[in-house]
């Protein structure tokens, strides 16, 4: 029998496939999860679309009730989430933990968004409305189905989890399959918080085998994912009619000038491509270095990745950790090997040992490079020579993905110019790139995705407008 099982309609339902998780702290495996089929799916759609008109007629109260009871529901499980995620993600334990508190403070958050959902009243301005009034009343869009990453296997589902909730939707959540465990300890908090049982179904599974069923279907109203471009291209040809929220590939440029602060350029560079093995959409993925700052620039990003700490993923001092498979490696280290056989110059790391990528620093990267096209998702800092800032410009925007971008200058008017400049959905000044809390909407362009997230902006998502005309 799985350890886990597929929740929907507020029962744990047995079904004939599993997963097995792997253990990437001690090796073999964390738990085996029972996978949703397409009966399963078929019934959870059903149960969610027969409880519009119910879920729609609950409280903000009553709502408030279920994210409180949730977000204490993921602090009594604090310690198990984090060893879950540490486990079956990879992440460090320090790491782990703040994912933690960063679901909880989502939650938190949902609270007070959802109590400034509320109608207002609009007068006729045109000529033969002077005498109208009309009601504009919040409603719930419906079916919310929600697709979840393997890097973010608890943060993620909270951000799109809460405001679902919060706006009175049925959700229905497929977490990455390499992640299930962190998803099926929230599902028990969000049972216990008594989110009524047509309006959370967990459906753990093979994107192949249940993917199309589920986006595909013309009883869901909006689709949360996180993925690939290539996994958020399918789902846009599939979906129909639903509203579509897609959080997809990155490779975010950090374009340095001269007179940046080199040392913290250095700091957070190495951060941003480092920060959980850089299988982050945000991750530093491609450093610009204008004019002459290469050499130094280098050299204080290389300064700085020495600085962490490998070793037990349960030792609070360790910073590195693993990639999420062999694949994953495979992938990191054939980009490694496209780099140095073009004629970039490997200054730290470049091996591997199993799912262990080595915090890799790359200078004179060549423009032609695979790294200046292509996700990484690995740790990786590739340092690529640019003339001015004109080049700079021209290769971060010379690729399809456009999540997010960097920019180093003491310049108050070029980092505004720059930043403005780059095509992508978010760019920080003097730091590297960072989602926050979900306080902060954010999101892709072009293949990075589709619309914006953050805890308000998706509530606003997830409810539609109605306007009554008196």
């Amino acid at each position: 029998m799985p350890d886990y099982e597929p929740h929907v309609a507020g029962e744990w339902r047995g079904t004939d496939g599993t997963i097995e998780v792997r253990d990437l702290a001690d090796g073999g495996t964390v738990a085996t999860v029972g996978t949703a089929d397409g009966p399963l799916v078929e019934e959870a759609l059903a149960t969610a679309d027969g409880a519009r008109a119910a879920l729609r007629e609950t409280t903000v109260p009553e709502r408030v009730g279920w994210l409180r009871g949730i977000a204490e529901g993921i602090q009594a499980r604090r310690e198990a989430l984090a060893e879950a995620i540490v486990r079956e993600g990879g992440k460090t334990i320090t790491r782990a933990r703040g994912e933690v508190d960063a679901a909880i403070e989502r939650f938190d958050l949902a609270i007070d968004e959802a109590r400034s959902l509320r109608g207002d009243y609009r007068d006729g301005i045109t000529a033969g409305h002077e005498g109208w009034s009309a009601m504009r009343v919040p409603e719930p869009v419906g079916v919310v189905v929600c697709i979840t990453p393997f890097n973010y296997p608890l943060a993620t589902p909270a951000l799109r989890i809460a405001p679902a909730l919060a706006a009175g939707n049925a959700v229905l959540l497929k977490p990455a399959s390499d992640t299930p465990v962190t998803t099926a300890l929230l599902t028990e908090a969000i049972v216990e918080a008594g989110v009524p049982d047509a309006a959370f179904h967990y459906l753990p599974g093979r994107a192949g085998e249940i993917g199309d069923a589920l986006v595909g279907d013309e009883r869901v109203n909006a689709i949360a994912m996180t993925g690939s471009s290539a996994a958020g291209k399918r789902i846009a040809a599939t979906s129909g009619m639903a509203e579509l929220h897609l959080e997809l590939g990155g490779n975010a440029p950090a374009i340095v000038f001269p007179d940046a602060d080199l040392q913290l350029a250095g700091r957070e560079i190495a951060t941003g491509a480092l920060k959980g093995a850089g299988q982050r959409c945000s991750a530093v993925s491609r450093v610009l270095a204008v004019g002459g700052v290469h050499d130094d620039l280098v050299a204080a990003i290389d300064e700085a990745m020495g600085e962490w700490v490998e070793g037990d993923l349960f030792d609070e001092a360790t910073d590195c950790s693993p990639l999420i498979d062999e694949r994953a490696a495979d992938r990191v280290e054939a980009l490694i090997e496209d780099a140095v056989d073009r004629g970039a110059d490997l200054v730290r790391g470049g091996g591997r040992d199993g799912t262990y990528v080595q915090r890799t620093v790359l200078a004179s990267v060549p423009h032609d490079a695979r790294l200046q096209t292509e996700e990484q998702f690995g740790p990786v800092a590739p340092v690529f020579r640019v003339a001015d800032e004109s080049e700079a410009l021209a290769l971060a925007n010379g690729t399809d993905l456009a999540l997010d971008g960097a920019v180093f200058t003491s310049d108050y008017d070029r980092a505004h110019r720059v930043a403005r400049a780059i095509d992508a959905g978010g760019v920080r000044i003097n730091g590297a790139p960072s989602h926050g809390n979900a306080d902060v909407p954010y999101g892709g362009n072009r293949s990075s995705g589709i619309g914006r997230e953050g805890i308000g902006t998706t509530i606003d998502a997830f409810v539609r407008t109605k306007s009554i005309v008196l």
